[in-house]
C-alpha cells in the first residue's frame, strides 16, 4: 500500500484521531464484514509518506475463503483514495508476519537544496536554503553502514533503560541529486506522443524550479524511532559545514543523544521498500 502521511497522525490506529491503519481498517472491515487488526512493516510517523508499506490481518477461514482480493483491492481504493491506495492484495502463506517476517526496509529523505522554497514539493521535501556539501554529506554518510548502536539517534524504548544499546545493521546509506534535465538520447519506454526530437527527459519528475534536489537513501534490517530523521538532521549540518565528515562516527559511538542534530522534518521521509 502507498499514502500520503500529511493529513495522518502517523500510521498506527489512536482513537479520536485520523490515522492510515484506522481508516484503511474502516475500509477492510466493511470488505471483509467483520472487524479487522492491521499489522504493518514499520509505522510511520505523523506527516511521513509511504510507496510501498505492507500490512497483513487474519481473518476467519470462511470470510477468508470468500473474499476476493481484487475486489478488496478496488473497494477500499474507492473508500480511501487517493491519500491512501492499496497497490495490491493476496492471501499470504501460513504464518507470514508483515513486520517479523520482514529482513530490511528502504528509506528516502528529500531535500531542496535552494535560496528559496518550491510550493509544488513543500508536502514531500525539507527545504535547506544554506549551501550544502554533498560530498562532505557522502562522506558522513559512509559511517553509518554496518552494525552499530544508533541510541545517539533514536528515541528510546519504553521499558529500556539509558544503558540499554539499539542496535541496528545498515546495508546502504548514499546521497544523490536528482534532477528531470533533458537527456543526450531516446530512453527506452518513453513516448513519441507530443515530444519533439531531443525533448525527452531522464530522472523523476519531481524537481524544483530552481536548486538541487537532494535524496538520501538508507536500507536496514530494522529501525528505532526518529531513526532516519535524526540522521538526515546530523548529515545536514556537516552539509552546512557545522559538523565535521568523522563527526559521524564519533556520535555513533558515544550512544548520546545530545551530541546528534535536531531531527529533520518529517515530511520528506517516505518507506520506500520493505524486503522479505
Amino acid at each position: 500500500m502507498a499514502y500520503d502521511g500529511t493529513d495522518f497522525h502517523g500510521f498506527a490506529a489512536q482513537e479520536g484521531l485520523s490515522t492510515v491503519a484506522g481508516t484503511l481498517a474502516g475500509a477492510l472491515a466493511k470488505v471483509a464484514r467483520t472487524p479487522v487488526a492491521l499489522t504493518c512493516a514499520g509505522r510511520t510517523d505523523a506527516g511521513v509518506h509511504a510507496l510501498d508499506q505492507v500490512v497483513h490481518f487474519d481473518l476467519p477461514a470462511d470470510r477468508s475463503a470468500a473474499l476476493d482480493p481484487a475486489a478488496l483491492v478496488k473497494s477500499c481504493n474507492s473508500q480511501v483514495g487517493p491519500s491512501i491506495v492499496v497497490r495490491s492484495a493476496e492471501i499470504a502463506p501460513e504464518g507470514f508476519d508483515a513486520r517479523h517476517s520482514a529482513t530490511a526496509r528502504r528509506y528516502r529523505y528529500l531535500v531542496v537544496n535552494a535560496p528559496v522554497g518550491d510550493p509544488l514539493l513543500a508536502g514531500l521535501t525539507w527545504h535547506v536554503p544554506d549551501a550544502l556539501d554533498l560530498r562532505a554529506m557522502a562522506a558522513a554518510a559512509d559511517a553509518l553502514l554496518g552494525e552499530h548502536d544508533f541510541r545517539a539517534f533514536c528515541r528510546r524504548v519504553p521499558g529500556t533503560t539509558p544503558d540499554d544499546p539499539i542496535t541496528r545493521r545498515v546495508v546502504d546509506a548514499r546521497w544523490t541529486r536528482l534532477d528531470g534535465r533533458p537527456a543526450t538520447a531516446r530512453t527506452a519506454g518513453t513516448s513519441d506522443v507530443g515530444a519533439a526530437d531531443g525533448a525527452y527527459t531522464t530522472g523523476p519528475s519531481l524537481a524544483p524550479v530552481v536548486g538541487d534536489l537532494l535524496a538520501f537513501e538508507i536500507e536496514a534490517n530494522a529501525f528505532c524511532h526518529q531513526m532516519v530523521r535524526s540522521l538526515v538532521g546530523t548529515l545536514v549540518d556537516v552539509g552546512r559545514g557545522r559538523k565535521r565528515p568523522s563527526d559521524m562516527l564519533a556520535i555513533l559511538r558515544s550512544a548520546d543523544r545530545a551530541l546528534a542534530a535536531q531531527p529533520a522534518p518529517p515530511q520528506g521521509l517516505t518507506l520506500m521498500a520493505v524486503r522479505y
